[in-house]
């Protein structure tokens, strides 16, 4: 919606838009505090670059422009919203702490975990077994193999490893995906979505979440097709 990737303005955007779900990335700085930042590597105000993980947050602070937001601010804005966060776990290293925190802030209900492929998914239950995950699907195993193979795959390991769902790239879902989650009891997130037309056909085909970098336009789709629900439903024929 215009504004920086990780930043307070981003967060209110989505917010003032009215988003059900705000998703963010994760990482942890030495001293183990949750971040939001996608990559390690990051720019510090002198222009040099640092490991995000090498720094404390006092010490990744002080060389910054602008304070880095830790995930502890943005989940008290959650909560006050009365939304749901969707914590993108960029590396293992944030579980604990992650867990920690959700756990001393009492919003376990309020969050669930993405990013994790299955190793993660599994350490995720041991680190963090009162929150919620979903398994980033094996995109190799759609290149790889049949697709009827690959998504009866990504199903069995989504269940093995304790998830409530798989989080897939949108452009690998097709109709019996979607009949093989539900046939799992498992939930389907996609990402990352950016046209009209696409949102449209993956509501059509049922998912239960759309991850987009642009909230309104996704809103704007629901919108009309709730409208043309409710019109659906009044036609006498």
């Amino acid at each position: 919606m215009g504004h920086p990737d990780h930043s307070y303005e981003s967060l209110q955007a989505a917010l003032t838009l009215g988003a059900d779900i705000y998703e963010d990335d994760i990482r942890s700085t030495r001293d183990g505090v949750p971040v939001l930042a996608h990559d390690d590597d990051i720019a510090l105000a002198d222009g040099s670059r640092c490991s995000l993980a090498e720094l404390t947050l006092k010490e990744l602070n002080a060389s910054l422009s602008v304070p880095i937001l830790t995930l502890q601010d943005v989940l008290g804005q959650i909560r006050e919203a009365g939304k749901i966060m969707n914590l993108d776990i960029k590396t293992e290293s944030a579980l604990e702490s992650v867990s920690i925190l959700v756990e001393r802030m009492g919003m376990t209900e309020m969050v669930f975990l993405s990013g994790c492929n299955y190793g993660t998914a599994v350490k995720a239950g041991r680190y963090a077994p009162h929150i919620r995950r979903l398994l980033n699907v094996n995109m190799h195993s759609f290149a790889s193999l049949p697709y009827d193979e690959a998504m009866l795959q990504a199903c069995a390991e989504g269940r093995e490893a304790g998830c409530f769902g798989l989080n897939v790239p949108y452009q690998a879902v097709r109709p019996e995906l979607m009949e093989a989650v539900r046939g799992n009891g498992l939930d389907l997130y996609v990402w990352t979505v950016t046209e009209a037309d696409d949102m449209r056909r993956l509501a059509q085909f049922g998912v239960n979440s759309i991850t987009t970098r642009d909230p309104a336009k996704l809103i704007a789709v629901r919108g009309e097709m709730e409208c043309a629900e409710e019109n659906r439903d009044w036609t006498i024929n």
